[in-house]
């Protein structure tokens, strides 16, 4: 990099303004920056088992906090992935000590979705599709966070979007669902979950 940019570093020191942030999967075959293309700097990172947004979670709260009130970030990602293990260990209730717990959401994700899920007939369609409705619902929990409602509440120019990558051929699928108000986040509620 300082073959090609040689004062980079030096500008990357002295700030931090991403537009972007990406909340997706700690999984190690997902690196945000490489996927999106985007260098250090350019996109604000918070990462979890199965991509998770929960609204009491403090963790991800502060991140959403931070990226939306203070870097005031006008994009948040929701990234999930095909091939995810936390959506595979709690559609499969596999056991993974801890994490059996934050997967329980997930788990209510695919109990809100049982008739369309069974309607698929089992297997890889039935796993690709609860990852993205997983993505789906965390949208909506986006929505529900405090720094999201507030912003929107005073006309913070911040819009959610769903989106699912496919380890297998490294392409970001684009569910087609924002959220730019409150009231999108409601008629996600409404609305089938077909992207």
């Amino acid at each position: 990099m300082k073959k090609e940019r040689p004062d980079f570093f030096r500008q990357l020191a002295d700030q931090q303004h991403p537009q972007y942030l990406w909340i997706g999967c700690s999984d190690s075959r997902v690196p945000a920056n490489e996927i999106v293309g985007l260098l250090p700097g350019e996109l604000f990172v918070h990462r979890n088992v199965a991509n998770i947004v929960v609204p009491s979670d403090l963790n991800c709260v502060s991140v959403l906090h931070f990226a939306v009130e203070i870097l005031r970030v006008k994009h948040i990602i929701v990234c999930g992935h095909y091939g995810c293990t936390g959506v595979l260990a709690a559609m499969d209730d596999i056991e993974l000590g801890a994490a059996e717990n934050w997967l329980n959401h997930v788990r209510e994700v695919e109990e809100r979705h049982e008739e369309e899920l069974a309607a698929l007939g089992g297997g890889d369609a039935h796993f690709r599709r609860l990852c993205e409705l997983n993505v789906l619902a965390q949208i909506q929990n986006v929505g529900r966070t405090s720094p999201v409602r507030k912003a929107w509440k005073f006309g913070q120019d911040l819009t959610v979007h769903g989106w699912v990558y496919g380890v297998e051929d490294g392409l970001i699928r684009d569910l087609g669902v924002h959220a730019a108000s409150r009231e999108d986040v409601t008629s996600l509620r409404r609305r089938p979950d077909r992207p």
